[in-house]
């Protein structure tokens, strides 16, 4: 029988993203196992057409596989499948009890593992008192000893789910390219940039006026650029939308695009990304594009920085409080906001233009 590994990564789009170098890797050290992901129906693009052992699963946990009874009916289409390993890389309670439903009926038949998410040192670096500030494991670090664990340890080979030199731009949409005469072609000297200014949780978002700042020192320092925004959400749409009406330069990028395989391909292309500590961040840096990213209430020593970035793209400020949360998701307790309020616009663009010149 054909090996065949199970890989379970539900959440959202950046952690799911962060699995990419390490599936990709494990898929082209064993070409003679197969590797499925199972992940949430939205991922598809970021498994698909990569390495042909690399397959993928979609589930909606939060409607057709929802519960007790949707787990089940879910594990019984796994069944069919015939894993000999899974790797669960979320460790949840609906990942806990798929991986019981594989110990259960295969205690001797399929390896099972899952990963360390080093809670305790996590609430060590975000404590108010007695913090300890140091480098975790990332991301990548505990999705790689899964693979160890199951009998497949990784020897990371990945730079983009692109073949050099980036996807090909004739699929998207015309209106992205009105300074080519209509030609899928990234046009020569011209500056493409990525900003993608919204995050999941408020204290990852650096403010909306300083941000608009930050575009207008970068076109005013690179006229000819085109500048594409990257989100979703209502309200991140209108303020793509009026930033798109008061610079000619910028393009709504997300809700040309239409698709995340589409906004992938144009990350390919573009000669930076300006990002918070968001799921853009991530799927910017596995499409193979330099990533400038933003720190506030979170901090890279939680293990959650970009594929492959160097540190000299993170801007953030150095203060005792921080990081005050993991994930970005507790109120600022000292009410001011200094940890992005003290960046300033020159200090991203000074950055951005390491790419720029």
């Amino acid at each position: 029988m054909t090996p065949h590994v199970l890989i379970i990564r539900f959440s959202a789009i950046g952690d799911v993203a962060m699995a990419v170098p390490i599936v990709v890797s494990a898929a082209r050290k064993y070409p003679h196992v197969r590797f499925t992901v199972l992940s949430r129906p939205f991922a598809r693009p970021l498994f698909e057409d990569i390495e042909p052992n690399l397959f993928f699963m979609g589930a909606d946990v939060k409607t057709e596989y929802k519960g007790i009874h949707g787990l089940n009916k879910l594990y019984r289409r796994l069944m069919a499948k015939q894993f000999t390993a899974v790797a669960d890389l979320h460790d949840v309670l609906r990942t806990k009890y798929l991986r019981w439903r594989f110990n259960f009926s295969f205690t001797d038949l399929c390896r099972v593992a899952h990963i360390d998410k080093h809670r305790s040192e996590k609430r060590h670096l975000c404590a108010r008192k007695n913090k300890v500030k140091r480098q975790l494991p990332t991301s990548f670090q505990n999705y790689s000893d899964v693979f160890a664990k199951i009998g497949y340890p990784v020897d990371i080979d990945f730079n983009s789910i692109f073949s050099q030199g980036g996807a090909d731009l004739t699929a998207l949409p015309k209106s992205i390219f009105p300074y080519s005469d209509s030609k899928a072609i990234k046009p020569e000297g011209q500056k493409w940039i990525g900003i993608a200014p919204f995050a999941a949780h408020q204290w990852k978002i650096y403010p909306v006026g300083s941000m608009e700042e930050v575009i207008r020192l970068v076109i005013k320092a690179h006229p000819d650029c085109r500048i594409f925004f990257f989100g979703g959400g209502k309200g991140e749409m209108l303020q793509f939308n009026q930033w798109c009406s008061k610079y000619p330069q910028c393009t709504n990028a997300s809700a040309q695009l239409g698709s995340l395989a589409n906004e992938l391909k144009l990350m390919s292309h573009l000669d930076v990304m300006l990002s918070m500590d968001s799921g853009n961040m991530h799927l910017a840096a596995i499409a193979g594009c330099p990533v400038v990213s933003v720190w506030g209430a979170t901090h890279p020593f939680a293990g959650f920085a970009p594929w492959k970035q160097s540190p000299d793209d993170v801007v953030q400020a150095d203060l005792p409080c921080r990081p005050c949360s993991a994930y970005g998701n507790k109120k600022c307790y000292r009410g001011d906001f200094a940890c992005m309020r003290i960046i300033t616009p020159e200090m991203i663009v000074a950055t951005l233009n390491h790419h720029l010149a």
